[in-house]
């Protein structure tokens, strides 16, 4: 996913560039969405690595949008920070944090500490793909092997060594040594 954006999601037009003056220092590329049918769209269409989004929105709401991209498989995973600029709502929170937002954030927005949440999020987002996508590699590589059982599994481990093989076991007298030694010191 090395061309996913980050997607920028509000109605008022001087939010969407004060969000993308905030995010653009950090030099990945930015998209834009004005209303939560919009967003969705955008993300069903796949390349979004994360969203900034705003809570209220008219007709589809931020909350309206996390919920929707939970329940499908290719978008439940994608992390979502959520803007709102009615302050503090015990109610928004619960439902927020309930749906796996992953965090939200009070308008006015502080450029710094959103950056650096965003640069945070975005880079595991993208690092979890890339480890998922190495697994599923190596389970290709796994199946094709001569030496596996041609299922997920791997071979079965009676060829492969103990780890403790070549440690020698302890005598009791040893042991009993040691103890007396420590007990002197």
């Amino acid at each position: 996913m090395p061309d996913a954006k980050i997607l920028i999601v509000d109605d008022h037009e001087d939010t969407l560039y004060a969000l993308e003056s905030a995010l653009a220092p950090l030099g990945y590329q930015l998209g834009r969405a004005t209303s939560g049918d919009e967003a969705l769209k955008q993300v069903l269409r796949g390349q979004v690595g994360l969203l900034v989004l705003d809570v209220r929105m008219p007709r589809v709401s931020g909350l309206e949008v996390v919920r929707y991209m939970r329940r499908v498989e290719q978008t439940q995973h994608i992390p979502v920070i959520l803007v709102t600029g009615f302050g503090p709502d015990h109610e928004l929170t619960a439902a927020a944090f309930g749906l796996g937002v992953a965090d939200l954030v009070m308008k006015p927005v502080d450029p710094w500490a959103l950056r650096t949440k965003v640069r945070y999020l975005y880079d595991a987002h993208r690092a979890r793909l890339a480890l998922e996508q190495e697994i599923r590699e190596l389970r290709a590589l796994v199946k094709e092997h001569p030496g596996t059982t041609g299922t997920d599994e791997p071979a079965p481990a009676a060829a492969l060594p103990h780890p403790d093989a070549r440690v020698p076991p302890q005598r009791a007298s040893e042991a009993h040594d040691g103890e007396l030694e420590q007990d002197r010191t």
